[in-house]
């Protein structure tokens, strides 16, 4: 059968324009890394450092890989945990506690191995303490421990909320209020709250105060009912925060698939820390299927403007980033970190397998694939030492003796 010119000169330019590209490439992916399930439903809080995954979505990023994504709010860590525990969710917005509080079956928790290919976000949560603290003048932990003890003798023990009690912000509502001298497991009562419920809690007189990721540290500050204590990039500066998390069997199967969600946030990631691109971001990330937010109160935070509720303003450089600073990388010293919160909190009663352990759920390896295919640099090292604003610096090769060297602690 002859060729009619017009589709003679198609065919040409079609075979020209194929020819200049790989032979592995099939429409929007390569074929070799063509996802093996190309089907990903991701859970997220209603949180601003789930961003990065809601743009890629919103974007057409995860499209742009390979990847039909389904984006599923969820109302709780618990079930973030449990959606991907069973399968349901194939990846999900984390807290950094959770994997391992799954690999080790703590806290309650399915014993189901997860593991952290990368980090989603830096930064940007914060300690809020309600308006009747500060009326009385009481901002830092020092000065919350005699009321703290008082309280305890009547019986009526002062009460702080948390997200998760494995999760980032237990673990800085335990390191903040330790600081000043009080046991959090003794001295007070530390309640679990979800994320987007923190606000109507304090509203009716159910907590002290609170630890969340914004905008929920903002909102209470918009409402007139609490301050801001402290933001936790000031208890720890560019300390890790949500990871992107997946079971270690869903890993181990579906190694492309993995490599073309973490491609895809990466990307949303970088297009996230360009400033300008930030009024966009809040204004789709407040929607009703997200944070449900008005976007001037996710807005504020997101550009570093404090307002904390006490008189005090500021611009703060340390704002919550997605990708700038090597923000995704999973530094594996921030595992081990965790785990000597885990011992000094007593939720492990002998030491744990820290390289073990650690090997297990962060994975820098990964990443560093990932980061070489789209030219991202990753540091050398995987561990390095920190030091907190309390002044203590945790050595990643000591665990143990660090967890031993609070005076405060839960320790057998």
């Amino acid at each position: 059968m002859e060729l009619s010119r017009r589709e003679f000169v198609t065919t040409s330019v079609t075979a020209t324009l194929l020819a200049g590209l790989p032979a592995r490439w099939r429409g929007t992916a390569y074929a070799s890394d063509a996802p093996e399930t190309p089907k990903v439903r991701i859970g997220i809080i209603a949180l601003t450092d789930c961003s990065s995954i809601v743009m890629a979505h919103e974007l057409g990023l995860f499209k742009k890989h390979g990847i039909e994504s389904t984006i599923s709010k969820e109302a709780s860590w618990a079930v973030i945990r449990d959606r991907l525990t069973l399968g349901e969710n194939q990846a999900t917005h984390l807290l950094l506690g959770i994997p391992y509080a799954a690999t080790m079956g703590l806290q309650g928790s399915p014993q189901k191995p997860m593991i952290i290919p990368m980090y989603l976000n830096r930064n940007g949560q914060a300690i809020t303490l309600t308006k009747s603290l500060l009326e009385k003048g009481v901002k830092t932990p020092q000065q919350v421990r005699p009321l703290a003890l008082e309280a305890k003798a009547k019986g009526n023990p002062m009460t702080f909320a948390m997200t998760y009690p494995p999760g980032t912000h237990a673990m800085w509502t335990r390191y903040w209020l330790g600081a000043g001298g009080i046991n959090p497991d003794r001295d007070v009562a530390l309640i679990t709250i979800p994320p987007a419920q923190m606000v109507a809690n304090m509203k009716v007189g159910k907590m002290d105060g609170y630890c969340v990721g914004e905008p929920w540290g903002a909102r209470a500050i918009a409402d007139g009912i609490g301050f801001t204590a402290i933001t936790t990039q000031q208890l720890w500066k560019d300390h890790p925060e949500k990871v992107l998390g997946f079971t270690e069997e869903f890993a181990t199967k579906n190694p492309k698939t993995v490599k073309a969600v973490m491609r895809a946030v990466l990307e949303a990631s970088q297009w996230n820390d360009k400033l300008e691109n930030r009024v966009r971001m809040a204004e789709v990330v407040a929607q009703a299927q997200y944070i449900n937010c008005p976007k001037e109160i996710i807005l504020g935070r997101l550009l570093g403007d404090y307002d904390y509720g006490d008189g005090r303003k500021e611009k703060d450089k340390y704002y919550m980033t997605f990708f700038d600073r090597q923000t995704n990388f999973p530094q594996k010293s921030h595992g081990v970190w965790w785990l000597t919160q885990f011992r000094r909190w007593g939720m492990v009663k002998e030491p744990p397998d820290y390289k073990g352990l650690v090997d297990r759920v962060h994975r820098p390896d990964i990443f560093r694939e990932v980061a070489k295919e789209i030219g991202v640099e990753t540091p050398r090292e995987d561990m390095k030492k920190e030091t907190l604003f309390d002044g203590v610096t945790f050595d990643p090769a000591k665990p143990e003796e660090y967890a031993r060297g609070f005076a405060v602690h839960s320790m057998a």
